[in-house]
């Protein structure tokens, strides 16, 4: 028979195998501590300061069910997508009340030292189901669970640990978050490859003010999914105890017996304003509130509760046991210590650690790192390759060596990628580590952020440069989940992102540089391989680090074979963030990076020896050192890039040699990039906007006579 879509309540039943006792004790736990948080934002004025919860976020009245939840998560695989009213779950899952109340504080130590809102939390939990690194956007928590699930069914059927059997990811929201780009990505993912995910949407009926009528038709997303194939719907009252507890566990036990995911949509009250600063009573009516408050899962918890499983003298005694522990538990929290100001720039990237710091989660294991060949000398004996090639022979190899490198995208399984650099992988490797993703780069890139927190390597291809523009959510929280959860949590991939002007094409969709979005983009490595060698070796290295890399693969490299090198090695490593001086000169330095430096060495040639041309080939970080040291002989600095002129990434080496060696440059520093305007489609337009060797040539010439 087939599972059922759809499930109507059932008479009242109790769950034997649920510790009540301990759903009572969660949910009064969470109620007093939202209490006194709310009760110290209306009395804001009168509070001191460091008694103030900066941000502040109730979950009163998704309190219940999230106990019943937590104690269902009970394999030590499993991991929960949460968002800000999750604190509940956390509680049942065994966090202390210490660190559930010193985090909104923002003291030292607890989910993120002080870095991120004290309700955007995260958890390891050695122990139990991992709570991965929340968000503040709303609906980011869906894809990374996605990503866990699919990595779940990695570890078990690829890695072949049994360990993982039975695990499962979960993922928390509210209605409103049923209408973001990540439920849909997710549901996407997880329904089409049948992934052990539950989604859990915590229905209040309100997004802040806006109804869920507004977030998806008719303010029901369990009946509008009822169609949909390979997932299971339960829909019910999420302030019953009983059927709370039904329809969950239901819910979880289908997910673990590998039928695929489900779907459990549970009303419940919003028993307060949005958040600290938000008035509800601006846009909600007094009767509205009202009937909100009847509905109060915690009272209709003590009815289910007294006197079937215990007496009445029973729970007046635990509410008190309760209040005195959060009491005890809050005088903790206080008593913790600010965070360190001389400590916010530790952990945006893995090379600021310092001695006995450790992630407790994400990225390859030490023993897999330990186990990969790694040489920083090229070979001068191999063959000719030119640079697609190049990044396909590398995926092989690291395929073949490490088996947690997962390869992914649109198209790159049977198809070999639009560009053909993945071509064969599949083949070879199989469909379980060279496979093909739904068109959506928020599901890409937020289950790449999942994989790596599970120990896997993704390596990620955003089709075109441009089209990474609807995943810069999960890019951006990729990259600073190493600082903002004060290092328990890494997330490193390779995002492989082909990009800039074509052979004899441009367009303003396919043709996009902007590699300086991605400098900005705190905690990512940026690398721009100009030629086959270096693009093994920094792909390699990227491949091996627990940060998060951006690799920069031209088109025209692609498409050409203006990057072609010799094989520099199988085991070839270039240290990201050291360039490459290619032409050694005494008059100017030329600073450069990508397909630009082709075009750079063909100009600087006409110079004789007077044009001292450097590979940045990372751009972020990008090596300081090497440029300064060459200006400071040579006194001349030209930068050349492809990416726009205004706030391009050379306006920043610019700023830098301004200010380090502004005595020593007997010339102003010269900019040649792309001018003002996208990249044009006509080839005779882009010989315009895009920098070519006259150009630079130009540019040279009047740097040497200043």
């Amino acid at each position: 028979m087939p599972t059922p879509r759809t499930a109507s309540p059932a008479a009242p039943a109790t769950d034997a195998a649920l510790d009540w006792r301990r759903v009572a004790r969660i949910t009064l736990t969470s109620r007093a501590l939202d209490d006194l948080e709310e009760d110290l934002n209306r009395r804001k004025a009168s509070v001191p300061r460091e008694h103030q919860v900066l941000y502040q976020f109730s979950a009163r009245g998704h309190d219940m069910a999230q106990a019943i939840l937590g104690q269902l998560l009970d394999h030590p695989h499993d991991a929960a997508g949460a968002y800000y009213r999750s604190r509940p779950l956390l509680l049942s899952l065994g966090l202390s009340i210490e660190d559930a109340h010193g985090s909104p504080l923002g003291r030292a130590g607890g989910f993120s030292d002080g870095r991120d809102i004290g309700v955007v939390c995260n958890w390891p939990n050695p122990n139990g189901c991992v709570v991965l690194p929340m968000s503040g956007d709303v609906g980011s928590q869906f894809t990374p669970a996605a990503g866990w699930a699919q990595a779940i069914g990695y570890h078990r059927d690829v890695l072949k640990d049994a360990s993982w059997k039975g695990a499962l990811a979960v993922a928390l929201g509210g209605d409103g978050s049923v209408a973001t780009n990540g439920f849909w990505s997710s549901l996407t993912i997880a329904t089409t490859l049948k992934l052990p995910m539950l989604f859990y949407i915590e229905d209040n009926g309100l997004g802040i003010s806006v109804s869920g009528q507004m977030q998806t038709p008719g303010g029901n997303i369990a009946k509008n999914l009822a169609s949909f194939a390979n997932l299971m719907i339960r829909d019910g009252d999420g302030c019953d105890p009983a059927q709370a507890a039904r329809l969950l566990r239901e819910g979880v036990t289908h997910v673990r017996s590998g039928a695929g995911p489900a779907l459990v949509r549970l009303t419940v009250p919003r028993l307060s304003s949005h958040s600290g600063p938000d008035n509800q009573k601006g846009y909600r009516t007094p009767a509205e509130i009202a009937a909100d408050e009847q509905r109060d899962p915690l009272p209709r918890l003590r009815d289910f509760m007294v006197p079937s499983l215990m007496s009445a003298k029973e729970w007046d005694a635990l509410r008190a046991e309760v209040t005195a522990t959060v009491e005890a538990g809050v005088e903790a929290a206080r008593a913790r210590a600010n965070p360190d100001p001389d400590k916010i720039k530790r952990f945006v990237v893995e090379e600021q650690f310092e001695e006995g710091d450790t992630v407790a989660m994400g990225g390859l294991p030490d023993a897999v790192l330990a186990s990969l060949p790694s040489v920083t000398v090229p070979s001068d004996e191999g063959p000719m390759v030119r640079f697609a090639d190049a990044i396909r022979r590398t995926l092989d190899q690291e395929l073949a060596r490490n088996p947690r490198l997962v390869v992914f995208g649109e198209d790159v399984g049977k198809k070999g990628g639009v560009h053909l650099v993945t071509e064969g992988l599949q083949k070879k490797h199989g469909a379980e580590r060279v496979f093909d993703t739904s068109l959506s780069e928020e599901g890409i890139i937020g289950r790449a952020a999942g994989m790596g927190i599970a120990g896997l390597m993704p390596v990620a291809e955003i089709q075109f440069r441009k089209y990474a523009d609807p995943a810069m959510e999960q890019l951006n929280n990729a990259g600073t989940v190493r600082w903002r959860t004060a290092n328990r949590f890494c997330s490193p991939m390779v995002v492989r992102m082909p990009g800039g002007f074509g052979k004899d094409v441009g367009d303003p969709w396919h043709s996009v540089s902007n590699e300086v979005m991605y400098a900005h983009a705190i905690g990512w490595q940026v690398v721009m391989p100009s030629n086959a060698a270096d693009a093994v070796g920094l792909l390699r290295a990227a491949m091996r680090s627990r940060n998060p890399t951006v690799f920069f693969e031209h088109r025209a490299l692609l498409m050409t074979s203006d990057g072609s090198s010799k094989w520099p090695g199988d085991g070839y490593v270039v240290p990201i963030g050291k360039a490459a001086v290619l032409k050694e000169g005494t008059d100017l330095t030329l600073v450069t990076w990508g397909a630009m430096v082709h075009r750079c060495l063909e100009a600087a040639a006409q110079f004789g020896d007077r044009v001292e041309v450097i590979d940045l080939r990372s751009v972020f970080p990008w090596d300081k050192a090497a440029v300064l040291a060459s200006v400071r002989k040579t006194a001349r600095a030209l930068i050349v890039h492809e990416d726009a002129m205004t706030a391009g990434f050379g306006a920043e080496i610019a700023a830098v040699l301004a200010k380090e060696c502004f005595w020593e440059l007997d010339a102003p520093v010269e900019r040649v990039a792309v001018e003002d305007v996208p990249m044009p489609y006509h080839p005779e337009l882009m010989g315009v906007v895009a920098p070519g060797v006259d150009k630079v040539a130009i540019a040279i010439h009047r740097s040497l006579v200043s």
